[in-house]
């Protein structure tokens, strides 16, 4: 791989010189796939769960010994989209392997034999399928556990934003895909998702099919011991200057939010030209235009929120990390109507994950909207 012009890389794979820190939470990952456990990977949204599981996937011991899958199902709606992605990711992945491999996976699909179309170049069925071609995803998904359990290495399968099925109309998709993982002695799994109170009941309610099946890891944030030399060191790298100090201010600023905290020194590094100093203005410059280009975003989300739910949304914005949000002073502070409202209002915002809890502290989940919302009522950033 080529050093590229911008180490601060927010997209794509990256080398280990380029992923900052995770030591322990890649060790943990790959010691509990390659022991015979499956993984729940918890974090907020874009805090690096993507990055960890493709940067792991990249490591010798599981490289060179299993086939790695990956299928990002936030944006699914049914067991039918679930199982659509599912087959590409891992057709597309075994073709970049090698014919043989995705022929042998084609001719386990036999109840999508009559939708695949011959490649006029390769010779080679192509996944060029329809959503409307599952007619039943129940039996497709069947035939590619089988193709699992028969491949010709043991698989790695990670299903990010795996809370999303519990939102399907389809009945008994836990306990579906349970027992087809249950049965798959050939694959590993590693569940990740974002809403954290979704992914616990789904893995720690006696209730809940998924009970007690795979090991837990909750994803921190990076500590900034860590991730303000690996900054001062890519620039110093490359005959910049950054100071340390500054970096801690964005750190500070975005409570370790590992893309916002990338996305800020990836438009700063670019500013900076070679032999100059990356100054607090250039990273108070390269902030404003990240919020500016997802203002558009933000407001269609504030939309799309019922007035009382943006009240409350807008006071822990304020607070940044809101503790005892129902209690009179909490209340009265915030010109809020009562405590009874606050309590369905957050109940929303955190069915929506647009608010997020941790041992009874709330925050706006994306950290960059909630500089927004503060900048748009008149209190900008201070860095």
């Amino acid at each position: 791989m080529k050093t590229p012009v911008n180490p601060f890389i927010i997209s794509g794979r990256m080398t280990p010189d380029y992923f900052c820190d995770r030591v322990e939470e890649s060790a943990r990952l790959i010691k509990s796939v390659t022991n015979g456990n499956n993984l729940v990977v918890i974090s907020p949204r874009r805090m690096g769960k993507t990055g960890l599981i493709r940067f792991c996937y990249e490591k010798t011991a599981i490289k060179s010994h299993y086939h790695t899958f990956f299928i990002d199902i936030l944006h699914t709606s049914s067991l039918r989209e679930l199982t659509f992605l599912l087959g590409r990711a891992i057709y597309e992945t075994l073709l970049s392997r090698g014919q043989k491999a995705a022929q042998g996976f084609i001719h386990t699909l036999k109840s999508l034999s009559g939708s695949f179309r011959m490649d006029p170049v390769s010779g080679m069925p192509s996944f060029n399928l329809e959503l409307g071609d599952i007619n039943h995803p129940e039996y497709t998904l069947e035939e590619i556990f089988k193709y699992l359990e028969q491949a010709d290495k043991p698989c790695i399968v990670a299903i990010d934003e795996f809370q999303q099925i519990a939102k399907y109309p389809e009945k008994n998709i836990e306990a579906l895909l349970r027992t087809h993982i249950q049965q798959c002695t050939n694959s590993r799994f590693i569940f990740a998702g974002s809403e954290r109170h979704m992914m616990q009941e789904m893995f720690l309610s006696a209730a809940r099919p998924f009970y007690h099946s795979a090991d837990m890891l909750e994803l921190r944030a990076i500590v900034p011991e860590a991730y303000v030399p690996f900054v001062t060191g890519h620039f110093h790298k490359r005959h910049r200057v950054i100071q340390a100090e500054d970096v801690q201010k964005v750190y500070d600023l975005f409570r370790g939010h590992t893309y916002y905290m990338q996305k800020t020194f990836n438009e700063a590094f670019a500013d900076t030209p070679e032999g100059a100093e990356c100054s607090i203005d250039t990273i108070r410059t390269a902030i404003n235009n990240i919020m500016a280009a997802n203002d558009t975003l933000f407001r269609e989300i504030l939309s799309n929120i019922p007035e009382k739910q943006k009240v409350l949304l807008y006071a822990i914005a304020r607070d940044g990390e809101a503790e005892r949000i129902t209690s009179s002073a909490f209340v009265k502070r915030h010109r809020l109507t009562s405590a009874s409202s606050v309590q369905s209002a957050i109940a929303k915002l955190l069915e929506k994950d647009i608010v997020t809890e941790i041992n009874k502290v709330y925050a706006v989940t994306d950290k960059l909207f909630s500089l927004w919302i503060n900048k748009l009522y008149g209190e900008p950033f201070q860095l």
